[in-house]
Order: structure tokens, then sequence, then C-alpha cells
């Protein structure tokens, strides 16, 4: 029998946490689900089509349009992820993208995550 560490046991409670928020929350064509992916240092997201199988948009904390934002004393981690969520927002309003499900993958709604999702609402979109 392997032995179990600690990282390991906090991946498999993610993954728990995950699978139990996915069995809940799908995307449609009139409102599809904002999937994020939280790293040690930047934020990834997608909006996606579920029915379909299609992913529409996405923006990471690494978009150059963020550049400026990173380089800078600003640039934490939180004020990235806020400012990655506005930038989705707006490419998802120019896409005729105004209502989502929103997926937080299993991570707690605190922190860069709630902060993604408050730039996405300051932005335009409504979940």
């Amino acid at each position: 029998m392997a032995l179990r560490t600690k990282t390991r046991d906090r991946e498999d409670l993610l993954k728990r946490r995950h699978r139990r928020v996915r069995r809940k929350v799908a995307g449609t064509a009139e409102r599809p689900r904002l999937a994020l992916h939280r790293s040690n240092k930047n934020i990834q997201a997608h909006i996606t089509d579920d029915m379909a199988g299609k992913v529409l948009l996405g923006i990471s904390t690494q978009a150059k349009e963020l550049e400026e934002l990173r380089g800078s004393d600003e640039g934490t981690k939180t004020a990235l992820a806020r400012a990655a969520g506005k930038l989705l927002a707006e490419k998802a309003k120019a896409a005729g993208i105004t209502r989502i499900v929103f997926d937080r993958g299993g991570y707690l709604y605190h922190g860069r995550v709630a902060a993604f999702a408050e730039g996405a609402r300051e932005g335009g979109l409504e979940f």
C-alpha cells in the first residue's frame, strides 16, 4: 500500500469538491458555464457551452491586456484576478453573453476566486 501525503490528500479533496459542484452546474447555450482554475500564481477561466461541448471564450492573468498591471506595484494576484474578471466580462458582452453559471472549480469562494467573480460582475456578467 502506497503512503499518502498531505499534498495528495489536498488534491483528492479538491477533486471531490469539484465533482460535487459539477453535478449541479452545467452550461447551456443561453447560460454558459464560467469555469475557473486557480494555480499558485495565475487564474485561468473559460466560458463553456456544455451542451455543444465548446469553449466560447477564455482568459488568463497572463493575458497581454493585463501586462502593464502585472509589472506595477498594484499588480497583486488578487488585483490581477479582479482585472481578468472584468476583461472576460467585456469579451463576453462583445460576444453577446450576459448571463452565466459560475463554476468555482472546487475552490473556496474566497480571495482570488471571489475577486475574479466580483470583477466579472462589475464588467456586466450576471450570475
